[in-house]
């Protein structure tokens, strides 16, 4: 195993499975860090690079899910009903996989969404290939990396990604709830309430200097949201 070989953070409060998965993906030429909760998930976030987190949503104490930013996310959650994993999708997550799961699907599943985060598929409509300016931001649609003008980087999941991007291509413009949802998801499943202002409260996280009191992403009341500032095109 090299240093170069995929490193994944193993996030699970069941030991054993845990140490299953972590045993596994080594095998299999990945290097894997375990994690019991949270904590231990942040402290190794902030002192190694990871190239995708395989994250127990269930696990007791801060939500999974609501405490991982910037690596590519596959959730593992015994809930199995299909409204779970929607939400879970639609919320920051990049795949999802029900307990018990095989463990050739897991490397399967892992390796696809690795892929996917080394090439980008080429984003779609009038802000494809191009890098766009914003509030002091900088967006490059190819490879997803948003930079501040102070030279600080932001990392996007991709529901993140598409929903900057919404935002982006209708600057200063009200966008309901419903509408964020057709653009980024599509409506192919019913609409969750929280789904939306989850999404939002996550990036504006990411890219406000003070999250609670928003200046680029601005709630309308009895409206929806809107990008608060002008957009150009660079280069």
């Amino acid at each position: 195993m090299t240093d170069t070989a995929p490193h994944i953070l193993v996030v699970d409060d069941h030991r054993d499975i845990r140490d299953a998965v972590t045993r596994y993906l080594e095998k299999n030429g990945m290097r894997a860090t375990p994690a019991r909760d949270t904590v231990e998930m942040d402290a190794a976030l902030k002192a190694g690079r990871f190239d995708l987190i395989v994250l127990d949503v269930m696990m007791p104490g801060e939500d999974g899910l609501s405490a991982a930013e910037g690596p590519p996310i596959l959730m593992l959650s015994a809930l199995a009903e299909e409204t779970d994993r929607i939400v879970g999708l639609e919320i920051g997550a990049d795949d999802y996989l029900v307990k018990p799961f095989n463990p050739r699907e897991l490397l399967a599943r892992i390796k696809a969404i690795l892929r996917r985060a080394d090439r980008p598929e080429p984003m779609a409509g009038s802000l494809g290939g191009r890098k766009l300016g914003f509030a002091g931001w900088v967006l490059d649609t190819d490879t997803r990396a948003l930079t501040h003008e102070e030279g600080r980087q932001a990392l996007l999941t991709t529901a993140e990604f598409k929903l900057l991007t919404a935002f982006l291509e209708r600057p200063r413009f009200v966008l309901s709830r419903d509408q964020l949802l057709d653009i980024t998801r599509g409506r192919t499943a019913e609409v969750f309430d929280r789904t939306i202002d989850n999404q939002v409260s996550r990036l504006r996280r990411k890219i406000e200097t003070d999250a609670t009191q928003p200046k680029i992403i601005a709630t309308i009341r009895a409206g929806g949201y809107s990008l608060a500032a002008d957009v150009w095109a660079i280069g």
